[in-house]
């Protein structure tokens, strides 16, 4: 469950979204506001790093499982670690190295295409493909948070509703709750942030060399 979610949202697989317009639909224009101005901020970043982590609920509440990974990103280029996998990508070539099957998937990364990567997680990734709207803000701890609701506008969709929230004080994604049809809920916690730190080309790519012993699949 885990493996599945965890690449629904933050990488490559089983989550490509379908672009749908509704002229009859009318978004929240404050909440427009809201995420347009955290996209162009974290467009301005030269580069970006973060830790999060993600808890899964069931339908009653339960707490079924949970994972921590880490994410950094330069440009198109970034990189995704996790206790199960790491995935490369220089904006080229993408890398999906299984750790427990010792084996790396290489595929050709498309630009235009509409699969998920962790730019567009923090920029546009609302564009055309949700109606959203503002909630109330709340308060967690000493922080206060914006909380917009967005519903995806393809209903074929394995989730119904997703909850954003941003941090007020720095107006970046704080946290991603999502709410599956079948009742499960993941939520995505960013536990830590940084921009514009040093980051080398070299980390975005598969170095086989330290993988010794591991099968790659090119499916390019």
């Amino acid at each position: 469950m885990i493996k599945k979610l965890l690449f629904s949202i933050l990488i490559l697989n089983s989550f490509s979204l379908m672009a749908q317009t509704n002229s009859r639909v009318k978004n929240d224009p404050e909440a427009k506001k809201i995420l347009e101005a955290v996209s162009s901020k974290f467009k301005a970043y030269q580069s970006a790093s973060a830790n999060f982590s993600l808890k899964i609920e069931n339908t009653e509440g339960k707490l079924v499982g949970s994972e921590k990974g880490a994410v950094q990103m330069k440009g198109d280029k970034y990189r995704i670690l996790t206790a199960e996998r790491q995935i490369f990508s220089d904006g080229k070539t993408i890398w999906a190295y299984e750790i427990a099957d010792r084996e790396v998937q290489v595929s050709t990364y498309d630009p235009k295409s509409d699969v998920m990567t962790p730019q567009k997680m923090f920029t546009n990734f609302y564009d055309n493909e949700y109606l959203y709207k503002l909630n109330d803000d709340h308060k967690v701890g000493n922080k206060f948070f914006i909380q917009i609701e967005l519903t995806p506008l393809d209903k074929t969709n394995l989730f119904f509703k997703l909850l954003v929230d941003i941090d007020k004080t720095t107006n970046n994604i704080a946290a991603l709750k999502v709410f599956e049809k079948n009742g499960n809920r993941y939520t995505y916690t960013v536990t830590s942030f940084n921009s514009n730190m040093p980051l080398a080309d070299g980390l975005f790519v598969f170095d086989k060399k330290s993988y010794p012993n591991v099968e790659i699949v090119d499916l390019r």
